[in-house]
């Protein structure tokens, strides 16, 4: 998976792991030369993901991290923002899509990092068992609140 959405100060590229926001020449002068490089973000990292569609003006879909600071005055400061990509009315549809798949792959992220954290904390338990520090019982009633049964 390697989508891309291209607005006009940069293009936010899918991948299976991450968002890539890359910046261009556009992102560079219209970022107010505050804009360079790449940014490539873990999906585990992004909290929240912000659509504001284009119509008389432009839209942004900006990406919130755990302990960033985005860009909260709206269009103006979006500009200048490292994790928002500015865009036109007609790729309004586009960075829809854009959103819906990035917290598709959010959903994905901390599912998976609470069965693991699940199935870590069921050997933790199982090792106290062994060693005789919580009864059976204990191990038992645990587990099954860790499995949601």
């Amino acid at each position: 998976m390697n989508d891309e959405y291209k607005g006009y100060n940069g293009t936010i590229i899918l991948t299976d792991a991450g968002v890539i926001i890359k910046r261009g020449a556009k992102g560079f002068l219209l970022g107010g030369g505050m804009l360079r490089g790449d940014k490539t973000i873990p999906y585990t990292s992004i909290v929240a993901v912000q659509l504001k569609k284009a119509g008389m003006t432009a839209g942004y879909l900006q990406l919130s991290l755990k302990g960033g600071s985005e860009a909260k005055s709206g269009l103006m400061q979006s500009t200048t923002d490292e994790n928002t990509v500015n865009f036109h009315a007609r790729k309004n549809k586009d960075f829809l899509e854009a959103k819906e798949k990035i917290e598709a792959k959010i959903s994905q992220s901390s599912g998976s990092q609470q069965s693991h954290s699940g199935a870590d904390e069921l050997e933790k338990l199982a090792t106290l068992k062994e060693k005789g520090i919580i009864t059976e019982e204990e191990f038992t009633t645990k587990k099954k609140q860790l499995l949601g049964l």
